[in-house]
């Protein structure tokens, strides 16, 4: 007889728990090299403290109420757990504050698409940093963790989430049109956005930058190519994210990221920078994080922040398959 385990969960055998250990201690070292501390939150939070993300944060995936009537969920990040524990614990501490952690969440999933609804994650706030420094940073960080997972050709794609909104403002596409063409950008639906584009009353020359800035790509080429396009209706919207770039490219990491002017992640809390993790070797985005600088005022402490998460067992999965290919090409 067999027992069946809630969908989206997985029961993990010693040979694979032994290796995701071992990826974690790996991750871990690096963290703590960078002056990291580790953290540890509740697996349950109120359900009011991870609402404070507003409807921008990952969707809850199971609520209960506890014996007294309050209305409990089970996280479905490390950010807004790590916020709250800043907001309540570090009142008077000294900034910036370095937080990382190895952890569960939970996520309300689509069983059909493959989505897992438990998972680990491991990863890093770094909170009360300033952009573009503390941005620059978490990206210096995650290369290195990337690096000691064996994942030396995983990409770092770098975009803004600004960027998009100030350009649709600069142009004048109203309220409403604005918010349907964000949705789309955030799912990737490069040709939804074109279709929404052409049902806009815009000149040729808007609709042409808005329907290709999100397709452009690279190194720092970018930023001229899309200046072409917009000229000063992009320049200053092009600012922070060059400044990013270029203070990584300061640090020697500049080849391990690609620009992305259409990357637009589905937590709408990130206000700035904006990261995803990719590797050849395997479809799944590994990870992403970016700059949440409004997150920490909504529980009652006002400070800029950046991080990111990894998901640790996608990650387990490119260490298999990068070690298959160089197995590969060594035979």
């Amino acid at each position: 007889m067999t027992h069946p385990i809630p969908p989206g969960s997985r029961d993990i055998l010693p040979d694979e728990m032994r290796e995701l250990r071992a990826l974690q201690t790996r991750l871990a070292e690096v963290f703590d090299r960078f002056g990291y501390g580790e953290v540890a939150t509740p697996t349950v939070e109120y359900d009011d403290v991870l609402a404070m993300a507003g409807e921008a944060g990952a969707p809850a995936a199971h609520r209960f109420f506890d014996s007294g009537g309050d209305l409990l969920a089970m996280r479905s990040d490390m950010t807004v757990p790590i916020a709250r524990l800043v907001a309540n614990r570090f009142q008077e501490a000294e900034l910036p504050l370095r937080f990382f952690y190895n952890a569960r969440a939970y996520r309300a999933v689509r069983p059909q698409r493959g989505q897992m609804g438990e998972f680990f994650q491991a990863g890093i706030e770094l909170v009360g940093a300033d952009a573009p420094g503390g941005t620059v940073e978490a990206i210096e960080v995650l290369a290195a963790a990337l690096d000691a997972a064996g994942l030396g050709r995983a990409v770092v794609g770098l975009g803004d989430a600004s960027l998009y909104r100030s350009v649709l403002t600069e142009v004048g596409v109203p309220e409403p049109g604005r918010a349907k063409l964000l949705n789309l950008l955030a799912g990737r639906d490069l040709v939804g956005l074109a279709a929404a584009l052409d049902r806009l009353e815009l000149s040729d020359e808007d609709r042409l930058l808005l329907g290709a800035l999100p397709g452009l790509r690279g190194g720092r080429e970018v930023f001229d190519r899309a200046r072409e396009l917009g000229a000063d209706r992009v320049a200053g919207a092009l600012d922070p994210l060059e400044q990013t770039f270029a203070g990584v490219e300061g640090r020697g990491i500049g080849a391990r990221v690609a620009l992305d002017l259409g990357l637009l992640r589905d937590l709408g809390y990130y206000t700035g920078a904006i990261l995803e993790v990719y590797d050849p070797a395997l479809g799944h985005v590994l990870g992403g994080g970016g700059r949440y600088d409004e997150l920490m005022g909504r529980l009652g402490k006002p400070l800029p922040a950046v991080g990111f998460a990894l998901f640790l067992e996608r990650l387990h999965v490119a260490q298999a398959e990068e070690e298959r290919l160089g197995e590969g090409q060594g035979s």
